[in-house]
């Protein structure tokens, strides 16, 4: 028998292209930047579906258009001041937030649970905590657009019609501070409703839903405080609904007009009502931490 060649025993190496990647490793903070900037575009259904811009395009025309109208309106008939304050725009057109906040929250939650594509986020150098805070500023900061925009197109129809600037000023540094909490108010509610089910349609009727019941709860309890004299409950019942509630730590807290009812009753009643806010955001994060921690475990 003859003896194998040497050529039997040696393997070959074949370069298939292959290469080390040699450039600099972005980490878990570039991921939640991205994610951050894909959210906020998501709320506005940019980079999806010409279907999916039409209900947030038509809201946030519902918010200026009013703004921009009273802006006309103000200048032409030459108006000492506004329709309305700016502390009030946002209770005026809740419904428009509200109607945003439920059909995008889920949009921006669910997708990931329903097709399971969240633990794809986790393969990466991306905690739990991290996916949530970059979801969480992404939709508060499509609040504050649809919110902020009209509201700033308020003090620009003021100033076009010559209102002093040192008169609108405050008020509309006030009505920026109680957007900025309507949005990390609205936006932890809205998500962890919509984090609760991997179903969009459910989602959407839950969350609209869920503000919408708070919204009638406060009316309801507030007009039987009312008709029973106790004004110190009255100031308390604003506690109730995330809309009523902001616009009392406004009121109290940074010294604007109420918008609804009378606000919260003195010192005390501010110091619950910031209380009640704070607890709201953390313990809405907190939430949605949970369930992702649940849903992915």
């Amino acid at each position: 028998m003859s003896e194998p060649t040497p050529a039997a025993h040696t393997g070959a190496i074949h370069d298939i292209g292959y290469r080390r990647y040699d450039g600099r490793r972005l980490g878990a903070a570039y991921i939640r930047r991205s994610l951050f900037v894909d959210t906020l575009r998501g709320g506005y259904g940019l980079g999806r579906s010409a279907r999916s811009k039409i209900m947030p395009f038509l809201l946030l025309g519902m918010m200026v258009l009013p703004a921009v109208v009273m802006g006309i309106v103000t200048g032409y008939f030459q108006a000492p001041s506004l329709p309305v304050q700016y502390t009030e725009y946002v209770i005026l057109l809740q419904i428009a937030v509200t109607i945003f906040l439920g059909s995008q929250s889920p949009a921006v939650m669910s997708r990931d649970l329903r097709f399971r594509v969240a633990p794809l986020y986790f393969s990466r150098p991306l905690s739990r905590q991290q996916y949530v805070q970059a979801k969480y500023a992404g939709m508060a900061a499509a609040l504050l657009i649809l919110m902020g925009l009209p509201i700033t197109l308020l003090l620009a129809g003021a100033l076009l019609a010559e209102l002093p600037l040192s008169d609108q000023l405050p008020d509309y540094l006030r009505a920026m501070a109680g957007a900025v909490l309507y949005a990390v108010v609205l936006a932890g509610i809205g998500l962890l409703v919509a984090a609760m089910t991997p179903r969009r349609g459910l989602g959407v009727a839950a969350v609209v839903g869920v503000l919408l019941v708070l919204s009638g709860l406060q009316i309801a309890v507030g007009e039987m405080a009312f008709e029973f004299g106790n004004t110190t409950f009255l100031g308390y019942t604003g506690l109730i609904s995330p809309y009523t509630l902001v616009d009392g730590v406004v009121t109290g807290a940074l010294g604007a007009e109420p918008s609804v009812g009378q606000g919260p009753p003195g010192v005390t009643g501010t110091a619950v009502f910031v209380a009640v806010t704070v607890l709201i955001v953390l313990g809405c994060y907190g939430a949605l931490v949970a369930r992702y921690r649940k849903a992915l475990s």
